[in-house]
């Protein structure tokens, strides 16, 4: 076994021995790159690095995958795939420098063209985790045939590192567009979405969209991302104006990474709110002007503190649901403290179904309760396995 991930199976081990006999077992929180600490509820307990492991193990251009070690940059990564044409189509949002592809996946983020290509779970083959007993156990494969039965790699994917160490991954991955160009239409918030809506219907080689108040300005851009004849023909019939300039790349870049002027503005006391709904949901009644992502499917709110129900009673009404994706204090993290005052849980409650399959999944996957399952449920604990 490589000598890195011996040490996390030995740590681990060792942990599940003193949880037998304790009846208040040691935390381990799994870490990456920590560029998203603030994502979930607040981390808890002590550090499990995968930073040693790194490298990528297996990559086939002409089969188009990759199998990487948790602990590698993703930036390491996006560098090696555009030396061969590729790209993770998703679009992982980053953040901030040194994100790593095990926190990608155990996030399962994905970035502006989501809703044209999928999402972060839709590419992942296989992966080799490390579970709460110390067992190191292998999942799916690197081609999308190997899944059979109960996906397992694929539910690993937005599990915040609560099921296990996810120490290596394989990827699908795909050729870099041959052409791609954004339009900008000047347009208010309905009428966005009714022609998003309207264009979603046609085959047309919509990538991603963006929906923003731009200083005053409401505009709505849209990418077009395949074949040069097609996205030619695109632009010809969708009209709008046309932005091929340097600049539009990078502010799709600071879309993925939450650095453009909408979300930098945010104040200090605000949370930032991240809404999920039906693409044909029609505007919501909160107030101020969200950023629309994803066809209409994400949608952006700023928040003053307080406003929890009201948010989340508008997403449900909608089909939806809401998350509490960074709280107050620009970029930081409240403390638990502060979470255990206001009262907020950061996801949404789940329906009783889904609370079963998910108390399941942690008592299979982490027996003695090692991880830190409250990331995703912090006032909802699972009891300890007897």
């Amino acid at each position: 076994m490589d000598p890195a991930l011996q040490q996390i199976v030995e740590r681990v081990r060792a942990a599940a021995a003193d949880a037998a006999s304790s009846p208040s077992p040691r935390r381990l929180r799994i870490r990456g790159g920590g560029t998203k600490d603030f994502y979930g509820e607040p981390p808890e307990g002590e550090a499990l690095s995968t930073a040693a492991l790194t490298g990528i193990t297996n990559y086939e251009p002409s089969e188009l995958f990759v199998t990487v070690r948790a602990g590698t940059p993703l930036a390491e990564l996006e560098t090696l795939l555009a030396g061969q044409g590729q790209c993770l189509p998703f679009e992982p949002p980053r953040y901030a420098p040194g994100a790593t592809v095990g926190g990608m996946v155990a996030a399962g983020l994905s970035g502006p063209s989501r809703a044209s290509v999928g999402a972060v779970r839709d590419y992942v083959l296989g992966v080799t985790l490390v579970n709460g007993r110390g067992d190191v156990l292998t999942f799916g494969g690197q081609v999308m045939k190997n899944v059979a039965g109960y996906d397992v790699s694929r539910v690993l994917a937005g599990s915040l590192g609560v099921l296990g160490v996810i120490a290596e991954v394989s990827l699908k991955v795909l050729p870099v567009a041959p052409a791609e160009t954004t339009l900008r239409f000047d347009c208010n918030q309905a009428d966005a979405l009714r022609l998003l809506n309207e264009w979603g219907g046609r085959p047309l080689p919509l990538n991603a969209s963006c929906w923003v108040d731009d200083a005053g300005r409401a505009v709505l851009y849209l990418r077009l991302r395949g074949a040069v004849a097609a996205v030619e023909a695109a632009c010809g019939h969708l009209g709008g104006d046309r932005l091929d300039e340097p600049q539009v790349a990078a502010d799709w870049d600071m879309c993925r990474d939450q650095t453009l002027p909408w979300f930098a503005d945010r104040g200090s006391d605000e949370d930032l709110w991240r809404v999920s709904v039906p693409q044909t949901a029609p505007v919501l009644g909160l107030d101020g002007a969200p950023l629309i992502e994803w066809h209409g499917g994400q949608r952006w709110y700023r928040a003053a503190p307080g406003q929890a129900a009201r948010v989340r009673a508008a997403a449900r009404a909608a089909g939806g649901h809401a998350t509490l994706f960074r709280a107050g204090a620009s970029l930081g993290v409240k403390p638990a403290t502060d979470i255990a005052a206001d009262g907020v849980p950061r996801f949404d409650t789940l329906s009783a179904p889904l609370a079963r399959i998910h108390d399941a999944l942690l008592r299979e996957f982490d027996p003695h309760g090692l991880f830190d399952s409250a990331r995703l449920h912090r006032r909802y604990p699972l009891p300890r396995a007897a």
